[in-house]
This record gives C-alpha cells, sequence and structure tokens, in this order.
C-alpha cells in the first residue's frame, strides 16, 4: 500500500498527492505467483532444472551463449572481477556516477577503482577519459549503462581490445535496452544485471552475467559455488578447491519468478517507454531543467527517468528541490551520490574532490522521478503539477 502522509507541503497548503508516490515498485502478478508456488513443489528448489531454464531463456534474450544466475546485482559484478582474474595491484576503470557496487567489486578483489569522468549529455562513461587513464597495470573497463542508456560500445570494446583489458558492462539499469540491433547482453566481454524489485523486472533479489566466452562461463559457475571444481565426473564426490569463490547460488523458486517476468520484459519496457517520452514531451524546452541525450541508435532500458535542475535559475539546491517534491508526496530521489565521495573510498584510496568534474557538476543537479510500469498517466502529472508548484515558488 502507498504510505498515508499527512503533513502539510513544504511550500504550504496541502501537497498534491495524498500518498506517497515511490520512484520505483515491482509488478507482481498471479502468473508471477503461481510460477513461484509450482517451483517450490518440485524436487529441486535450488540449482534445479528451473534455474537452467532460466539461464538458457536469459541468454537467449541477451544475445549471449551463456548466462550464469547469481544471488543478486553485486554477487554479479563481484564474480565478473573474479573471472577477469582482478588482482590486488590491478586497475580497472570504471564511473563514479552508479551504485557503490559498481566500484566495491573491483575493491573486493583487492584491486583499485579508477574513476573516468562522464559524457556530460549521456551521462555515461567518456571513452576518451577512459583512454586518458590506461595505466600497464589496467585490466578491465566495467561500464555503466546509467539510468538504461547502453554506453559507446562502438568505442569502449575496441579500446578494450587495443589494450588487451576485458570489457564488464554493468547493465542493471538496461536489461531490454539496445545498441542498434544489438541487444544489451551482447556489448561486451561480460554483461551483469540486477534482478532488485526496483529494477526492470525481479527475481525478490538476483542477478546475472552474460558471455560469450565458455571459459569464462566456467569461472562465473565455479566463483558463485565456493570456487569448486570436479575433476572427475565419474566420481562427483570427488571435489576439489583451488580458489576461492562464494556461495552465490539462486534458487530455483527466484529463477521461476524471472522466468515469468521476462515473459513480461517487453510490455512492461513499453509502459516505461511510453511514460519517459511523455515525461521528456513535457519538460521539453523547461526553464529549470534539462534532459540527458537520447542517441538515434540507441534503446534506452528506462530503469530510471533523470532530469538535471537548471540551478542557476532556481534560488535553492537540489536537496532544497528533493526536500519539497518529499512534501508533495513525489518520492523523487538522487542517483547517485558520486562513489569516489562515500569516506570508504576517500580513506582507502586517498580520492578527493576535482577528480571528475563534469560528473561532479552533473550529481549536484540530478534529480530522479518516479518511473514504473503500473504508474498511471494520472500519478505522472501529479509529479509535473509538484514540478510546476515548486519551480515557481524557486525561481529566482
Amino acid at each position: 500500500m502507498m504510505e498515508k502522509l499527512e503533513k502539510p507541503a513544504l511550500l504550504g497548503g496541502p501537497p498534491v498527492r495524498g500518498t506517497l508516490l515511490p520512484y520505483a515498485r515491482q509488478t507482481i502478478e498471479p502468473g508471477d505467483i503461481a510460477a513461484v508456488s509450482q517451483a517450490l513443489a518440485a524436487d529441486w528448489i535450488t540449482q534445479g532444472p528451473t534455474l537452467a531454464r532460466f539461464e538458457r531463456t536469459l541468454a537467449e534474450r541477451g544475445g549471449a551463449k551463456h548466462a550464469v544466475a547469481f544471488t543478486n546485482g553485486t554477487a554479479a559484478l563481484h564474480a565478473a572481477c573474479w573471472a577477469a582474474g582482478l588482482e590486488p595491484g590491478d586497475r580497472a576503470i570504471t564511473t563514479p556516477l552508479t551504485f557503490a557496487s559498481t566500484a566495491n567489486a573491483v575493491a573486493y578483489q583487492g584491486a583499485r577503482p579508477v574513476f573516468a569522468d562522464i559524457d556530460g549529455e549521456t551521462l555515461n562513461i567518456d571513452p576518451d577519459a577512459v583512454k586518458r587513464l590506461a595505466t600497464p597495470r589496467t585490466r578491465v573497463v566495467l561500464s555503466v549503462d546509467f539510468a538504461g542508456l547502453p554506453c559507446d560500445y562502438d568505442r569502449l570494446l575496441p579500446l578494450a581490445r587495443e589494450h588487451d583489458w576485458i570489457l564488464i558492462a554493468d547493465a542493471a539499469h538496461s536489461i531490454g535496452g539496445a545498441l542498434g540491433s544489438r541487444p544489451v547482453g551482447a556489448l561486451a566481454d561480460m554483461t551483469t544485471f540486477s534482478f532488485h524489485p526496483a529494477k526492470q523486472m525481479t527475481t525478490g533479489e538476483g542477478g546475472a552475467v552474460l558471455t560469450d566466452r565458455e571459459d569464462l562461463a566456467e569461472r562465473l559457475r565455479t566463483m558463485r559455488h565456493h570456487g569448486i571444481r570436479y575433476p572427475d565426473a565419474t566420481r562427483p564426490w570427488r571435489y576439489e578447491i583451488a580458489e576461492l569463490g562464494n556461495n552465490y547460488r539462486l534458487t530455483d523458486f527466484q529463477a521461476a519468478l524471472g522466468l515469468s517476468q521476462l515473459k513480461k520484459l517487453d510490455g512492461f519496457w513499453q509502459r516505461r517507454d511510453r511514460l519517459a517520452r511523455r515525461y521528456r514531451e513535457r519538460l521539453a524546452g523547461s526553464a529549470f531543467v534539462e534532459l540527458p541525450a537520447l542517441p538515434a541508435d540507441r534503446r534506452h532500458g528506462w530503469h530510471l527517468f533523470v532530469v538535471l535542475l537548471r540551478l542557476e535559475r532556481l534560488s535553492v539546491d537540489r536537496d532544497t528541490v528533493l526536500q519539497a517534491l518529499r512534501a508533495e508526496n513525489i518520492g523523487a530521489t538522487l542517483h547517485y551520490p558520486l562513489v569516489y565521495r562515500h569516506p570508504f573510498y576517500q580513506e582507502r584510496f586517498k580520492y578527493g574532490p576535482g577528480l571528475c568534474p563534469v560528473a561532479e557538476s552533473v550529481e549536484a543537479r540530478l534529480v530522479t522521478l518516479p518511473l514504473f510500469p503500473r504508474m498511471s498517466l494520472e500519478d505522472q502529472d501529479d509529479v509535473l503539477r509538484a514540478l510546476t508548484k515548486i519551480f515557481a515558488h524557486y525561481a529566482r
């Protein structure tokens, strides 16, 4: 149920809504519940045939030969960095505009995340910035399809090939997206997905890594199962651990939910796309917000809808605008505080301000507006009315 909020709006008078509109919300329907119930009644409820079917279906959807499922998107990122062979002393270039899991996965391996600045129009990692950060210690580039827009893989992949790097695409935001005719899942050496409830489809918690490479797929499967290998298939009770792995296995009943959700992914995307394009139509030409670029050759996954405030035309900062939206019962938020500004990264790696000037400018102006398939046009109109009210109050 939506949270009932009785407090008056920050700007005075009643809020535009009587209940809180969240920024994201899962869509679970009777067919999803039935699929999970059926899986729970089966002989195998973990690492069984439903999981294998989910992985095959996911690989086919993503245009890859292999999909390996994990307990969550963070585990998928960790496994990809493990499979890539990241070790202490290595470097992995990534973006600062992401949830910390992206860089954390590098740190888990004892390697150093190196932050490349972003393109101020797409908000994705800038290939030129990546190129400038190359060193002999660089082994991985970890891109992020921010908000759901696929990165410029036509530049990133050749750059990785030139330097013999492994390219990992963090596609937690972009399942269902594409670059030209190539789906997200087929654009990098490894592609990671997240199936958190806020994402385009869910398994409750869950994630996956897609790859065309048999060697990487085998390492991914080994990593999620404690690092166990079976040297003699005729004696499956004999196993060995040559490298330290983890227990990152997804259950079959979660996989059943994933299979059910995958069938509806296109419908979910169509609804998100309609809402996102309606936002863009209504906000185009606004004196108070800018919209990120939407290149014609890319199909946006629309996990998030973000805008950039024109702070020079407002008398307040981004946080005040977010507070005002929350007071109007609009669950707007920030995606994301820059990773290198977190205390862990400042203390461990000695990162400070000024590292990525474009990202820092963008982060100060970012606002995420609600977007999810069950959101109605009336809900969206409430968001737009709240913005109009706030901008009129705080305009310079």
